[in-house]
């Protein structure tokens, strides 16, 4: 038989669906376990968004749609940013795509080619990573430290630009850390793409979700309209992973590129989810505000109680719904041994920090998409299984 094509191997992938997989076999055995290892809001998709969705369906919307999305979503879109992040933004260059994730995936493709260079966040979304080595560039971490609260240094970034930079993908609210950058960082680094004639792909993803200060899109700066790729959907601030449903702003030279790339894969985005696209942004559920509210109280709850935990120390995220503690301090090995003993001896499924890039040794994600019962629950066990490790033999 003859080999599959060598950029296979270049290809990674989401540790969280392995772990998940894992977790779902040790559930099957009979093992209670607690999920916090996926990056999913636990609230359903507002009653609003369901309705519209079917009510669509019941329409006969199950055909084709443009490749580029229907006129009434990308301008639903259009009005969204421009009252949620002052951007004002040609509905014309608003892409809807299955998930946000193929946003990335045709944006990379369309931009990289062998030779080129492009810096991405260390820990950060592993498929980042992953698309531009597909793509054929040399992918350039920018280490994200725990010492600046997950922030870049931006002397480090600026040092890591050479002439073979072609791109800087960044993501605020940040996974897993978190982070957020603030309105300065945003000014200095789109002074740094416009001086270094460079790409940004800014995932915004989880723009909505934001406790301590205030989001600022690459968009809003002066002259990144030109050189802005802005990804964001509707799977974390609307709970509508399912739905499959993202979209992105495109300079306008990548709109005609994209668009092809979309007709040589996917077609379209169903038709259905695209109406239901439109009443979450419209409409803007109550929900929302309700999911929020309840974000934030967990997110108080686990930070507070895994501070409280001899050997784990955590930073408070300022939005996303992830925390990001450091598990040095318990002494049982690298992230990756901490976060197989946690789900095989406390049962609690959490990820290594090293499912994020090696800069995030030291560390585990818990995403805390659960209910606050559960996250008691699950921070307790991880207590109890600490205080257990620490006590045992060292030669266990």
């Amino acid at each position: 038989m003859r080999a599959l094509a060598g950029r296979l191997d270049r290809l990674g992938t989401e540790t969280a669906f392995e772990v998940l997989a894992k977790a779902r076999a040790l559930e099957a055995q009979g093992r209670s376990i607690i999920h916090l290892e996926i990056g999913e809001p636990d609230f359903d998709s507002p009653a609003a968004v369901v309705e519209a969705g079917i009510a669509a369906l019941r329409r006969g919307e199950t055909h084709y749609t443009g490749s580029t999305g229907i006129p009434e979503l990308r301008g639903t879109i259009a009005t969204y940013l421009a009252t949620s992040r002052g951007l004002a933004v040609d509905p014309a260059q608003i892409i809807v795509t299955p998930g946000a994730k193929p946003i990335m995936f045709y944006a990379l493709l369309a931009l990289l080619e062998d030779g080129d260079e492009a810096i991405y966040p260390d820990p950060g979304f592993p498929i980042y990573s992953s698309m531009i080595a597909f793509a054929g560039a040399r992918g350039v971490p920018l280490p994200l430290r725990e010492a600046n609260d997950f922030a870049p240094d931006l002397d480090e970034l600026r040092s890591l630009v050479t002439d073979r930079t072609k791109l800087i993908v960044l993501n605020s609210p940040h996974n897993p850390t978190g982070g957020m950058l603030g309105a300065e960082a945003v000014r200095e680094i789109a002074r740094l793409a416009r001086a270094r004639d460079l790409w940004l792909l800014s995932d915004e993803i989880y723009a909505e979700i934001v406790y301590d200060g205030t989001h600022r899109s690459f968009l809003a700066e002066d002259g990144m309209d030109e050189r802005t790729i802005l990804l964001d959907g509707f799977s974390k601030t609307f709970a509508m992973t399912g739905w499959r449903l993202g979209y992105g702003v495109f300079p306008w030279p990548l709109v005609e590129p994209v668009t092809k790339l979309i007709s040589n894969s996917v077609s379209c985005t169903a038709a259905f989810t695209q109406h239901a696209g439109i009443a979450a942004l419209a409409q803007r559920p109550p929900e929302l505000d309700t999911m929020l509210a309840a974000f934030r109280e967990r997110r108080d709850s686990v930070v507070a109680s895994l501070n409280a935990i001899d050997g784990i120390t955590c930073r408070e995220p300022h939005g996303a719904f992830y925390v990001f503690p450091n598990i040095t301090g318990l002494g049982q090995g690298d992230s990756a041994t901490v976060a197989e003993r946690i789900l095989q001896e406390a049962g609690v499924a959490v990820l290594a920090g090293t499912c994020f890039g090696p800069a995030g040794e030291g560390h585990v994600r818990l995403s805390y998409a659960n209910s606050l019962p559960n996250l008691r629950q699950a921070i307790e066990r991880i207590g109890e299984w600490s205080r257990s490790a620490r006590s045992a033999p060292v030669n266990r």
